[in-house]
């Protein structure tokens, strides 16, 4: 039958379709049972073509399903050959007795082996010395008749011997879903042409006024689209920089994931004896075998002054400043200093200090020592200011649900006279407020490079437990002063996990769910594009 698409005329229906073949049985009977007038169609193809012919009012169909039961190939043999039991009974009548050794080449070896013992339990046969003799003279093979009956009416009401018989891999259950359909509104026995699409040759000539055209289905879901999607520490990364964006801080340059031990450990006061310097918990770089000793960067500076320009003009005063130029070389020694003897009002940690540990290359395990490299700049021009960085890190750890040796840190210092160990409470929780998380805990804890320290806890509503989720503290005059920052200058340091809030917003509960090798890509599509900052 002709069709029309749009302009373009195109066969639209066939004698041999299978719409067109339930539309010429509905003529001949009605209702029409789909399992019993077309049992070799599969459903889905039924389905479509009933809903073809459902939305243009031509049928009308109600869907019924029901549980088959089905023999499976050795119930099938037994309804064909005798139960187990029933061979074995058989045999041994046959023969007058029989060796139970000698079972087996009569029966064979399956049913040898099952039926023996069904027959001893029926009370059939029994054992007398190596044979087996005869009990019953006459026997009705019930297990048989059983799945004759099954395979007949595909069906059997006694849930005990149903689910025996399941056990023993005689039967499945299989899902059967069958449709009664009967004549709609606008039943015909051949589909009429219609037309998809109004042209400009339609509305000339006017055949629109007669067309029949195809409805609308306004219930079609669209294709799926392969879109892109943001990774969900993508968007909490989003959602934290917008935090410190809004608080004043200034982005600090990541760009160095490999940093010499200096600015990683020594510059933040940390002993060359601490554990944190072991190969079990750092990554070291064996080529170039050290680092030069702390000297200008010119790219990185270009940066962090681009990141800076609008804090400067909210901070500095209108007249010149009086910027103080670093000295690379006597920090280097004020850092060897403090450490081997003693400096700036400390004891220090009285111990050979050596130049070589100081200067080994190590893949950074926080973002502290970009920290440090900024807060070294602003000894030139010491003023309140605030900073920030997220970027990787790197930790050799043992991997687990909480753990990875690859990870992000979110990193922020404030620098300001007055500031107290309160204040720095009071800003976490105004901080992780703002990520709907608002139950924090700190405990007392121990850094080299802050005096006080606390770590952060969130609790996780997935694992059941609370989670560190940062560590932070008051930079200590050890740290700061070698750098040349006037005394009165305090400064908040504080190291935030990104994975683990993460972790507690989206509720994952295995931190390689979320990075690495294990993530569900369907996962990551399915998160929302956009959340509220508060839950």
């Amino acid at each position: 039958m002709p069709g029309t698409r749009g302009p373009v005329p195109v066969v639209s229906e066939s004698k041999g379709d299978l719409a067109h073949d339930v539309l010429q049985l509905l003529d001949q009977k009605q209702p029409l049972h789909t399992s019993e007038d077309l049992p070799q169609v599969p459903q889905p193809e039924i389905k479509a073509a009933l809903d073809r012919l459902a939305s243009r009012s031509m049928v009308q169909y109600e869907t019924s399903d029901r549980e088959d039961v089905i023999l499976t190939k050795e119930a099938q043999t037994i309804v064909e050959e005798g139960s187990h039991e029933f061979k074995v009974w058989d045999a041994v009548k046959k023969n007058g007795g029989l060796p139970v050794k000698e079972l087996e080449k009569h029966v064979g070896k399956d049913s040898a082996k099952v039926g023996q013992g069904n027959a001893f339990r029926n009370k059939w046969i029994k054992k007398d010395g190596d044979n087996l003799v005869l009990v019953a003279q006459e026997v009705e093979d019930t297990a048989r008749e059983l799945l004759r009956k099954i395979g007949e009416t595909k069906s059997l009401d006694d849930k005990k011997v149903l689910t025996d018989l399941k056990k023993r891999k005689l039967i499945t259950l299989s899902k059967v879903i069958s449709y009664t359909v009967s004549k709609g509104p606008k039943y015909a026995k051949e589909i009429p042409v219609e037309v998809t699409d109004l042209t400009a040759e339609m509305l000339a000539n006017g055949s629109w006024e007669s067309a029949n055209f195809k409805p609308y289905n306004f219930n079609a879901l669209g294709a799926s689209q392969n879109a892109g999607a943001l990774h969900p520490l993508n968007k909490v990364r989003q959602e934290f920089r917008n935090i410190f964006f809004n608080q004043g801080f200034v982005e600090m340059p990541t760009g160095h994931f490999v940093d010499s031990g200096f600015w990683n450990f020594d510059a933040l006061f940390v002993p060359q004896q601490h554990p944190a310097r072991d190969m079990q918990d750092t990554f070291f770089i064996s080529d170039p075998p050290k680092a030069d000793k702390p000297r200008a960067d010119p790219d990185t500076e270009a940066q962090m002054d681009a990141m800076e320009e609008g804090a400067r003009r909210l901070f500095a005063t209108p007249e010149k400043r009086d910027i103080k130029p670093r000295d690379y070389e006597q920090y280097f020694q004020n850092v060897k200093d403090v450490h081997e003897k003693g400096a700036f009002g400390s004891i220090g940690y009285r111990y050979p200090w050596s130049e070589d540990e100081c200067l080994k290359l190590v893949l950074r395990t926080h973002t502290t020592a970009v920290s440090t490299w900024v807060l070294h700049r602003l000894a030139e021009d010491p003023r309140p200011a605030r900073y920030f960085s997220i970027d990787r890190v790197f930790r050799n750890e043992t991997v687990d649900a909480t753990h990875l040796a690859e990870f992000h840190q979110i990193e922020g210092v404030i620098a300001d006279f007055g500031l107290t160990l309160g204040g720095l409470m009071k800003f976490l929780e105004d901080f992780f407020s703002k990520m709907g998380i608002s139950n924090l805990r700190f405990k007392p804890a121990y850094n080299p490079y802050t005096e006080p320290s606390m770590e952060v806890f969130g609790y996780h509503i997935g694992l059941g437990k609370w989670v560190e989720i940062g560590n932070s503290g008051m930079f200590r005059p050890e740290m700061l002063e070698p750098m040349g920052l006037p005394k009165d200058l305090r400064v908040y340091g504080f190291g935030l996990s990104l994975e683990r809030p993460t972790m507690i917003k989206y509720g994952v509960s295995n931190i390689r769910e979320l990075l690495g090798h294990k993530v569900d890509l369907e996962f990551i599509r399915t998160q929302h594009a956009v959340r509220l900052d508060k839950n």
